[in-house]
Parts: structure tokens; sequence; C-alpha cells
């Protein structure tokens, strides 16, 4: 029997692609509310509890909500949102993080879809702090670009809705300018750092992708590595990963430029190390879909793994616009 899956949310932009993923698939039944009940705290409740498992696609506050919601103990459930990243007895849904973290997210029960910008982020640091190569108190630093859609509604209405009060035609705009930006804690914890990221983000005026990028100074490293060891560091951290592929020092020093849309519909991320070995600078680099990795793409991904289904099953091809 097809295990019951409702999308708590799938009227948002989230919600709306992880729904456009699951709803042709034969192994699961997407199930939902009528649009006029998707209020009624009594019919959420009723829906939450009869799924096999849930997707929250919620604000913070709605989120919490809806897990008290949740009575049965036999409904799993995914929250999309970053009101459990950092909980105890939630498991944060990067399968690719560790070699245990794919295991964990199969056998868990609660599991806190991980944010766009810290997909990069941890996808690109983790990996040399465990090597040793970049120590964890070592003041890091993450510049990132994305698309507007990450900002959810209000900010696609900023630059899509003419008539919002907030519409603007600049073509990129900083952020978070006080850094006190809600991503912060679940990159200082799952990146493995004792010191927070200082985290500069920005958003550039088209839809979705995104560049998440961490400059190194390798000179004033205490190991001083080469542009090589930190590229080996990665390859061997993701080598035979389905999702996450990391750019060989041929095909990286081939590139002079990069395109935040590059990785659009899909759950793809792609890493790169750029730099100087004579200036002893680098320039660690994250190509996603803040849409995709970022978002509804680690969704389905992690639920495949909860319900023991394969795991790129409905994320094999481009999600179209």
């Amino acid at each position: 029997m097809a295990a019951k899956v409702f999308i708590d949310g799938e009227a948002g932009t989230t919600g709306l692609q992880i729904h456009r993923r699951l709803r042709d698939r034969r192994d699961i039944e997407l199930v939902s509310i009528a649009p006029a009940r998707r209020r009624e705290k009594d019919a959420r409740r009723d829906m939450l509890n009869s799924a096999d498992l849930v997707i929250l696609c919620l604000p913070d506050a709605a989120a919490r909500e809806a897990v008290g919601l949740v009575e049965s103990n036999s409904v799993r459930v995914i929250d999309a949102s970053t009101a459990h990243r950092t909980e105890p007895g939630w498991t944060y849904g990067f399968p690719e993080m560790s070699a245990t973290q794919r295991a964990a997210v199969a056998n868990s029960r609660r599991v806190a879809n991980p944010g766009c910008y810290p997909t990069g982020f941890i996808a690109l640091v983790r990996p040399l702090v465990e090597a040793a190569l970049l120590p964890r108190d070592w003041p890091v630093t993450v510049n990132a670009v994305s698309g507007y859609s990450g900002g959810g509604r209000s900010m696609i209405a900023e630059f899509e809705d003419e008539n919002s009060p907030s519409y603007t035609k600049v073509p990129y705009r900083l952020y978070a300018l006080t850094l006190a930006h809600k991503h912060v804690p679940e990159m200082h914890r799952h990146a493995g750092l004792a010191l927070p990221p200082l985290f500069a983000p920005a958003v550039g005026r088209y839809a979705q992708g995104m560049i998440v990028e961490v400059p190194l100074q390798l000179k004033a490293l205490p190991t001083a590595p080469k542009l090589r060891d930190l590229q080996a560091a990665l390859d061997r951290a993701y080598r035979g990963e389905r999702f996450i592929e990391v750019a060989s020092p041929a095909q990286a020093a081939a590139l002079n430029t990069l395109d935040p849309e590059g990785l659009n519909g899909t759950n793809r991320m792609r890493l790169y190390v750029f730099g100087s070995d004579e200036l002893g600078q680098a320039r660690l680099v994250a190509l996603l879909d803040n849409l995709g990795k970022g978002a509804s793409g680690a969704a389905v991904q992690n639920l495949n793994l909860m319900l023991g289904l394969p795991e790129a099953s409905g994320l094999e091809e481009p999600l179209l616009p």
C-alpha cells in the first residue's frame, strides 16, 4: 500500500514545487485539504494525524504549531521551515553531510530540511574542518547571492508585483545587514565550527538559483593548504554521491564566470575550488538551486529515504518552470 503524504502549506513556493515533484508518483498517495478548509485547525489536525508522512511548508511559528497537532506516534514529519534545524530530537536532513547522516534521516521520525544557504556552506566547510585543513575556531566568512524566490511571497512581490508598495527595480541588493540571519545557527552547528560564521547574503533580480562562496586566506591557515588539498578533501567527502559533484581542478581552471541559475530545476549541487596557490588565496563556491537542493528537492530526497523508496525517485528529471 502506498504511503499517504500530506503537504501542509502546499500553496507556498516550496510546497508547490514539492507537490509538482510528487503528484504523478504511484509509490505514494498525495492527500490534501480542500482550499476552503486549509485554515481550519480541526481539519488540519485530522489530516496531520491520518498521513504516514507530513511535509511542513510553513512559517516557523505555524510549523511549531503543526508539530504540536501531531498526536499519532506513527506520523513522520519533514519540516521545511527554520524552526527545528538545531532542535534536540530532530535529524538534520542533509543526507550527504556525513557517513552516518543518510541512515539517520532514513530512521528518523522528525527531520528538519536544511536551509538553502546552509546547504552550500556546510557542503563546502564541514569536509575541510573534518580533514583538519580548516580549524574549528577559524573566523569564517560566507558570501552568497540567491534568486528572490528564496524570500517567499513577500520578496517575490517585491521583484515581480508592480502594484506592491515594496516593488523595486534594483538588480541586486544586500540584506541581513545586522548579521542576525536565521540561517546562521544551523551553519554554525552543522559545519562543526566553534564560532558562528560571518554571513553576508544578497538577492539578485532573477527568480531562482544561488551561489554560496567561502573565501580563505590559505597562507594564514595553520597547514597552509594548496588548492589541490581543498579540492581533494571535498572530492573524498562526496565521491559517489548522486546529487553532489565536485569540479576537478581542470574544470574549475577552465571557468572565468559562474551562472547562479546553472542548476535550476534540479536537486544537484556542484562545488568548486577557485583561487591562486601563488597568492595563497582560495574561493570555495557552491552552485545550487535554492528551490531544488536548497528546498523542495531536498525534501523529496528525505521523503524517499524515510519511506524506504529509491532515493532519486521524482528527482531524476529537471523541474521545468
